[in-house]
């Protein structure tokens, strides 16, 4: 049985990897899948790929097409949110900001360099038109890190996922001033290449499976209640998410990716860009 080491965040998207998993469809289809969770986001998963730690990441898009860019040997191999990812944009609760201006000269709290938090951030700046390179960081780690960088001042805003977030909102950790959504689908599936030249059926086969479970997902009997007790969530926040949020079973399009590229490209992220970051399953 090929066994295949899988990474991605600890949050609602990938709950349908834990399923497949817990419910025996990969092993009942020849595949054992190992999951690893990566609290700290796009960044550790990028480098974890470099480092042959993992085999494939769910994955942040805009993260790994400027990671393949910077010399990632992966490939994407298939979309796996299609709908945007909805940023949060929190301060500390007690602070005094009050709007995206005060915002305008304030230090970025990020997970580390070259994860969403970070790119992110330039999208942001470029939206409201600040001067992008303008932007300081604090490499904070995770959630927790930012709440103690917000605490103390050494950052004044940090970007995470609207709903994930949304816990530290109600509890009075955090204060959400904007939202942000990703102007393109959010989360891919990236393979090393050394994996797909030895692999490819056995990955192509996990897709397959998971696909499966994706595409009938939101009709699993009470699966809001499910999502809302594993990811300390209320169910009328994990419903109106489950409203916005749509799972693919295809690849990513070209033009998708090249309007990522393209932004990164006009914000200075990536000096250069290419066609052939897919592997096309058959």
């Amino acid at each position: 049985m090929k066994r295949i080491k899988v990474g991605g965040v600890p949050e609602h998207f990938n709950l349908p990897w834990h399923l497949c998993i817990e419910d025996g469809n990969f092993k009942n289809n020849g595949i054992d899948v190992a999951w690893q969770d990566f609290p700290d986001g796009t960044g550790a998963m990028c480098k974890a790929l470099r480092n042959k730690e993992i085999d494939v990441a769910v994955i942040l898009t805009e993260g790994i097409v400027k990671d393949i860019l910077n010399g990632n040997e992966a490939v994407i191999v298939q979309e796996y949110i299609a709908s945007p990812l909805i940023w949060g944009i929190h301060v500390a609760a007690g602070s005094s900001f009050r709007t995206m201006e005060d915002l305008r000269n304030e230090t970025v709290a990020i997970s580390r360099y070259g994860s969403g938090s970070h790119l992110m951030a330039y999208v942001n700046a470029r939206n409201l038109g600040w001067d992008p390179a303008q932007l300081k960081f604090e490499v904070v780690g995770d959630i927790n890190g930012a709440i103690t960088a917000l605490d103390n001042g050494t950052a004044g805003y940090f970007m995470w996922e609207h709903f994930t977030t949304k816990p530290l909102v109600d509890n009075g950790t955090f204060r959400r001033i904007a939202d942000c959504p990703t102007p393109w689908s959010c989360f891919v599936i990236a393979v090393r290449k050394e994996i797909m030249e030895k692999s490819a059926a056995s990955i192509i086969n996990m897709l397959k499976t998971l696909n499966k479970v994706t595409s009938e997902f939101k009709e699993i009997p009470k699966i809001e209640v499910a999502l809302a007790k594993k990811y300390d969530q209320k169910v009328e926040d994990i419903e109106q998410w489950l409203q916005i949020t749509q799972w693919s079973q295809k690849q990513i399009s070209v033009q998708e990716i090249q309007k990522v590229q393209e932004q990164l490209h006009e914000l200075d992220l990536i000096d250069k860009m290419e066609e052939n970051l897919h592997f096309l399953p058959r």
